[in-house]
């Protein structure tokens, strides 16, 4: 199993009063898997998705992430658990405004402490994967809005990761770079990878094997 929780419950303290996000949620994800987590705006689909990728922890309850507790874990286990096992695709992009494709890719690198040489190998080998092996020195500005969300998939891809969270991957694009976008999370999974979508597109969630749906921080549907 690589992603299991057993009652999650995570509960925000704004101006002192406490605003319950997640209500006991218990899931299990198998290694390869491609599952979306569907819900309206405010049902906690994205703090989920938080606390499954060590973004954030529960107020109470367990993730275990590759048979590892993540309640033992230091900030900076974490961190090594995002930079390593998981890769990151946002609605925003976050891509560096001023840096190249490929030095936008060759981040996580830096920060697992890749050499120049293999990173570079690497992040060039990602941009390939998602068809923009020419476009390794162009800028977020010199990209249209699905070939910058192309980078941040080659960038999330450039560590190998098991597992893929992509978050309303194709909220800041078009009908068509939606479905390239799309295409190429479909071939990762056929390639292995474990892929969790946040979406509330039904379109968008049918390319899915399994449909998760939540409701005010509940799973209110769970179907294949």
């Amino acid at each position: 199993m690589l992603v299991e929780l057993k009652d999650v419950v995570k509960i925000y303290k704004l101006d002192g009063v406490e605003v319950p996000a997640l209500r006991g949620i218990s899931l299990l994800i198998k290694e390869g898997g491609f599952v979306s987590i569907m819900g309206p705006s405010g049902s906690g689909k994205s703090t989920l998705m938080h606390i499954i990728g060590c973004l954030d922890r529960p107020t109470s309850g367990s993730v275990i992430i590759h048979d590892l507790d993540t309640r033992n874990l230091s900030d900076n286990e974490l961190a090594k658990i995002r930079n390593e096992a998981v890769g990151f695709v946002f609605q925003i992009f976050n891509l560096l405004p001023r840096a190249t494709a490929l030095k936008n890719v060759e981040l996580p690198l830096i920060y697992a402490g890749i050499s120049t040489g293999e990173r570079i190998r690497r992040a060039k080998e990602a941009l390939k994967a998602v068809g923009l092996g020419d476009r390794l020195d162009h800028r977020p500005s010199q990209l249209s809005g699905g070939q910058q969300q192309r980078v941040a998939i080659a960038r999330a891809l450039v560590n190998n990761p098991s597992l893929i969270l992509a978050d309303e991957p194709t909220g800041n694009l078009d009908s068509k770079s939606g479905s390239e976008i799309m295409s190429i999370l479909q071939r990762l999974h056929e390639e292995g990878r474990t892929i969790i979508l946040v979406t509330h597109e039904h379109y968008v969630a049918e390319h899915a094997q399994r449909i998760i749906q939540i409701l005010d921080g509940k799973i209110i549907a769970d179907e294949k």
